[in-house]
This record gives C-alpha cells, sequence and structure tokens, in this order.
C-alpha cells in the first residue's frame, strides 16, 4: 500500500492559500466567466495565480517560523549569544510581498545573529533571490528605467530605479572568483590555435568618475567657457570616456587560405560564396572592464589561455588593431607566463589605411582606387614585405606631385612600424586569424550596444556591474554563475559571522511525524 509521511502539525497556515485556489476555481466555473474571451482568462488566472503563489510562500513561511526553535549561537568571535527576540523582516518576492517571523540572537555593540535567515539565505536587503536575478538579467539588456518598467509589470515585485543599480553591482560582485573556479573544457579545443585578443571602447562618465588626465581636461574646458565643446565629430565625445579594455579568448582550427579566398571573403556580401570549410572559435570567452586597467585586463586573459593550455604546447596568436601600449603589454604578459605568441595586426584595420591612402591618387570611391587597394592587398596577402609596400605607395605619391599625401604617409608609416606583425603571407598559409572580428563584436554587444545610449552618463561601479553582467550572459554562463553567486552570498551574509561558519539548524531536527495510509 502506498504511504506518505506528513507533519503532524496543524495545515492551517495554507488555508488561506487554499481559499485562493477556491475562490479561483469557483470563478472559473461560473456563467460569467464562460462567456469570457481567452485573453480575459488569461489575464485572470496570472493575477489571481500570483496571489495564490504569494499566499502559497507565505503559507511555507509561517510554517517555518512556528517551527523554530531555540538553538545555541556562537558568533565568529566566539561569543555566545544568550539574548534573543522576536523579530520581523519583509521580503519582496517575484510573486509578491511576504514576511517572516525568526528568533534574533543578540549581544551589546554588536548586530544581531539570526540563524532562520541563514538556512533561507535571505539577503540583507529586502529583495529575493528571484527579483534579484530578474533585476541582473534586464539590467544586462536595458537601461535601468526599462528594468524598473519590466519588473513591475511582469512580477509582483516593485523596484526603484537606484535600487536596480544596487541591485546589478550585488549580483556582479562574483564575476572574478567565478571564472577564476570556472574550468574551461578544453578537451574539444585538441589541435587547435589558442587566440588571445584585445580592443578598447570608450564609455561616457560622470567628470569625477574619469581617469585623472581626462577629468583634469574636462575640468579645465568647462572652466575655461568651452563647455559644451564646439561640434565635434559622430560618436567623437572630448574629455567625457573612460576607456573599457576588452578581452576575448578562445581556440580556433587552422584555416589554410590563399590570397584570393581572403579578397573574396572581403567583398560585399552577395560577391561571395559561402565556406562551410571555415572553422568556428569554441569555448569563446569574452568580456569587458572600465574599472581595471589594460594591463590587469590583458594579465587576466593570459591567465585564462595558460588555464586552457597549461603545457604551452598549442600555438598562441594574438590578435590586436596595432595600438603600441596594448602590444608591450601583451609582451610583457607573454614573458610574464613563458610563452611565445605570434602577434597579428588586424588586416581589416590595415584596409583602412590603404582607402584612405588611395583616395588621395583616385577619387573616392573609384574602380581605379578600388583596384589600388586590391593590388597592394594582394601583395600583402601573397607575403610581400609591408616595408617595400609603403616604400612603392611613397615613390607613386612622390613622382605624381601629390599635393595632398598625409594619407599615403600615414599608411606607409603604419606598415613599416608593424611589419613584422603583417607577415600575413606566412599567417595564411599556417592558417592563423588576420582579422579581430571577434573582438570588434564583442565591443559592440558588450559595450556600446548598452553604454551608449545617448544622454547615459555612468558611474565606473555602475558600469562596471553591467558590463559583467552583459558578459555572463553573452558567455552564456548566467545558470552556472547565479548559483555560485548565492552560495558566496551564503558565505558572505551568514555562515562567515558564526563561529567555525557553521550556521545552527532553526528546525528541529526530528519532526513528529505520523504515518497516512
Amino acid at each position: 500500500m502506498d504511504a506518505a509521511y506528513t507533519s503532524s502539525e496543524p495545515t492551517s497556515a495554507f488555508s488561506e492559500a487554499r481559499e485562493q485556489c477556491e475562490v479561483m476555481i469557483g470563478y472559473l466555473e461560473s456563467p460569467a466567466a464562460l462567456r469570457l474571451a481567452h485573453d480575459q482568462v488569461e489575464a485572470y488566472i496570472v493575477r489571481e495565480g500570483r496571489e495564490l503563489q504569494r499566499r502559497l510562500f507565505q503559507a511555507h513561511l509561517d510554517l517555518r517560523s512556528g517551527a523554530e526553535v531555540a538553538v545555541r549561537v556562537v558568533d565568529a568571535k566566539g561569543l555566545e549569544r544568550v539574548q534573543r527576540r522576536r523579530g520581523e523582516r519583509l521580503l519582496v518576492s517575484l510573486v509578491g510581498e511576504v514576511s517572516l517571523s525568526r528568533l534574533l540572537y543578540q549581544h551589546a555593540g554588536a548586530d544581531a545573529l539570526c540563524p532562520q535567515d541563514g538556512a533561507l539565505n535571505l539577503p540583507p536587503e529586502r529583495f529575493s533571490a528571484g527579483v534579484r536575478r530578474r533585476v541582473a538579467e534586464e539590467a544586462a539588456l536595458g537601461s535601468f528605467d526599462d528594468v524598473v518598467e519590466r519588473v513591475a509589470t511582469t512580477t509582483g515585485a516593485v523596484v526603484a530605479k537606484r535600487q536596480v543599480e544596487q541591485l546589478a553591482r550585488r549580483a556582479a560582485v562574483d564575476f572574478d572568483a567565478f571564472y577564476a573556479a570556472h574550468e574551461v573544457e578544453g578537451a574539444n579545443e585538441a589541435g587547435q590555435l589558442l587566440v588571445l585578443t584585445f580592443d578598447g571602447a570608450g564609455i561616457v562618465m560622470r567628470t569625477r568618475e574619469l581617469r585623472p588626465a581626462t577629468r583634469r581636461a574636462a575640468e579645465q574646458q568647462a572652466d575655461q567657457g568651452r563647455w559644451p565643446p564646439k561640434r565635434l565629430r559622430k560618436g567623437q565625445k572630448r574629455n567625457r570616456k573612460r576607456m573599457a579594455t576588452v578581452a576575448g579568448v578562445y581556440g580556433i582550427g587552422p584555416h589554410v587560405r590563399a590570397p584570393e579566398d581572403v579578397v573574396r571573403e572581403l567583398r560585399p556580401v552577395h560577391d561571395t560564396h559561402p565556406n562551410h570549410g571555415r572553422p568556428r572559435p569554441v569555448n569563446k570567452r569574452v568580456w569587458a572592464s572600465v574599472e581595471k586597467d589594460a594591463a590587469e585586463v590583458i594579465d587576466t586573459a593570459f591567465q585564462e589561455a595558460l588555464a586552457r593550455d597549461p603545457e604551452r604546447t598549442r600555438r598562441w596568436v594574438v590578435l590586436v588593431d596595432g595600438d603600441e601600449t596594448q602590444i608591450e603589454l601583451v609582451q610583457a604578459a607573454a614573458r610574464h607566463v613563458g610563452v611565445t605568441v605570434t602577434v597579428v595586426i588586424d588586416l581589416v584595420h590595415v584596409l583602412e589605411y590603404l582607402w584612405k591612402a588611395a583616395y588621395c591618387f583616385y577619387a573616392d570611391g573609384s574602380p581605379e582606387a578600388e583596384h589600388w587597394v586590391t593590388e597592394r592587398l594582394v601583395l600583402l596577402l601573397s607575403g610581400a614585405d609591408p616595408s617595400q609596400v609603403a616604400a612603392g605607395m611613397r615613390r607613386s605619391a612622390t613622382r605624381q606631385g601629390l599635393a595632398c599625401r598625409k594619407a599615403v604617409d600615414r599608411c606607409a608609416s603604419y606598415l613599416c612600424k608593424h611589419r613584422n606583425r603583417a607577415r600575413y603571407g606566412e599567417y595564411i598559409a599556417a592558417g592563423l586569424p588576420i582579422a579581430t572580428g571577434v573582438i570588434e563584436g564583442a565591443c559592440r554587444y558588450l559595450v556600446r550596444d548598452r553604454m551608449d545610449r545617448t544622454g547615459a552618463r555612468w558611474t565606473v561601479a555602475g558600469a562596471e556591474a553591467v558590463l559583467r553582467l552583459r558578459a555572463i550572459r553573452k558567455n552564456g554562463d548566467f545558470d552556472a554563475y547565479w548559483p555560485f553567486h548565492l552560495a558566496a552570498e551564503l558565505q558572505r551574509n551568514h555562515a562567515s559571522r558564526y563561529a567555525g561558519h557553521h550556521i545552527p539548524e532553526p528546525l528541529p531536527m526530528r519532526r513528529h511525524l505520523r504515518r497516512v495510509k
């Protein structure tokens, strides 16, 4: 015979929930409900169902409160808490506001300890873990104003804008610890290239949140009556931005190509043919930080790569856009971990210089300009020395007596400066990636899409929290991160306050049970 065990305690705690359920059923059976359209029935069930859920939650908390027993409580300093009183706290949950009555253990001059709060892993603020997760996920997607509206319309909680930002910051605090402990499955990266890539993206900040040099420039600009500044180019915000360093690490299989393959890939979409053999990045992790300096972000990326290849047996490739400071930091990080890296300058950045140089010789958008760029691109992809390509374009400018040749000289200087990092013929023959599409995309969807909204001015803490949450979501790690974060919260908020980091069990270990047949 089937048997179940149930508590002998009265179940009247759930009477209000049962009442709500019966009311709902009675209404749905009524003639009035039978004349409703389905959307009206659906709206009723959602609205009243949330109240049913809230009553169930409240009944459970009442049950726990009634079952709580006095226990011996010793705090982290070894002091036994002998004074106790009953206190009540509110909790704003996804289904509405509930309350909990529990025992508080006190000592003069110290905050009270509450084992029941620890058993439930309640947060220090009044918002439940469910609300906090919803806020964190929504804050990663849209503005704080949007979060306020979406939470209010889709849950039983109401969260103010300032609280949204505070909760977002709280939700992101375990980002570094999570990824330090998060092991990347490297088995499917065997034989693949290990790619690191870096870039920067500016974020408009409040003046006091700018880096010291930029802040001084902004304050001087304001003092001299040049604020706001004169009209700037699209996207330009002089002395108002703080650079976020964006990083990415991934594995990818070698992809050997001929120069003409690369040229074809760079043509407009309607001219290209799909290449189903192109390998795709695996175990890609991207992130950005406006709080940490570039050196720290780059060092973290190298530690991530080292965890994937501790024996240093794979080929490490670093893709950058040509920033000299960034390259110096990359080389320093490589020396620190004892690995040889191949630094590759992004081909697309080289192309931008070539196109600007071409317009010194030919009309903007002309077939002749396109031919000129293609000709030099093929030379670079075929293994020609970049400095020789640079010398050739300078000679052409001199022979033609160009009055405006600044773009030609800039392009030539760029190629000469990075000649040892622009050996594209060697790179494509070895199957290495030569474009920074991964990190360019990360700059867009991690930073610009969210942080560059009109009128937004960020604090460092707020921007860093949103960048972290967006990275966790983009990396597909939110479901793994959140339990890790809640476990860290339990340790920080509760266990660390007790002797031996042990939270006393507030409910009796053995319940009086009776068998029900």
